[in-house]
């Protein structure tokens, strides 16, 4: 049964249509929201921190906050492709320490560093479920494109590190389930730039992609643990 649910990055377009997603679920008790400045309640199941997930202590901090609280999803919803200052790399010649290290903070330690604080917070007598946003072009035999060095790498790197969460779970949480997740493509200001390249019918709304994404959740096994889902069920190979 669904009673606490955590969700990080919950100011972006996909973690607040999470928020809403589990506002509906008549189980739920509470919400545990966190993003960069804590948003005002939009409900009394709601309750907000603020987390900076290029920081370990803010990170420990927020676990702390709701330490006396067994988790059931813990949704991690952060991260970046492009900012004002950067974008994609095309080519080589892009390649840029600061940006590598500014995406891969964000894409890939964050996220292994909530696992490590967040972790021990989840349900161990039922089903329990950490996933992570990741992406399909984080898979290296699907890359046929090249480019998108930082991004592509840094969701590579998350990939694995939900692969040795789930090897770990199985000894310290054995009901309890990694996941890397491939939403699709967005509508949001994350993929403004690049969503003129992408057809209609694979654009979609935050609502419906997390509308597949909690069904996968929903769904998913112990045996799928340190997969990449796509939005559509499907495992993405590696």
């Amino acid at each position: 049964m669904l009673k606490n649910i955590v969700i990080i990055g919950s100011s972006g377009a996909i973690g607040n249509s999470f928020v809403e997603h589990y506002l509906k679920e008549e189980t739920v008790e509470k919400i545990f929201t966190f993003s960069r400045s804590a948003a005002d309640h939009i409900s009394d199941k709601v309750f907000s921190f603020e987390i900076d997930v290029e920081s370990q202590d803010s990170i420990k901090k927020a676990a702390e906050q709701i330490k006396d609280h067994i988790i059931d999803r813990i949704i991690i919803a952060s991260g970046i492709l492009h900012t004002e200052n950067f974008g994609p790399e095309k080519s080589i010649k892009d390649l840029n320490y600061e940006t590598f290290a500014k995406v891969y903070s964000t894409n890939t330690i964050g996220p292994a560093l909530i696992g490590r604080y967040f972790i021990p917070l989840m349900n161990k007598n039922e089903k329990s479920v950490i996933a992570f946003l990741s992406a399909r072009v984080g898979s290296i035999s699907d890359n046929s494109l090249g480019g998108w060095y930082s991004y592509r790498s840094s969701k590579t790197a998350l990939n694995q590190i939900v692969k040795n969460f789930s090897i770990e779970l199985k000894r310290i949480n054995k009901n309890a389930i990694a996941l890397a997740l491939q939403p699709g493509t967005v509508e949001s200001r994350f993929s403004e730039p690049f969503k003129k390249n992408v057809s209609k019918n694979k654009l979609f709304t935050p609502d419906y992609s997390v509308g597949l994404l909690s069904q996968v959740i929903e769904n998913s096994s112990l045996n799928e643990s340190g997969s990449l889902l796509s939005y559509d069920g499907e495992i993405i190979k590696p």
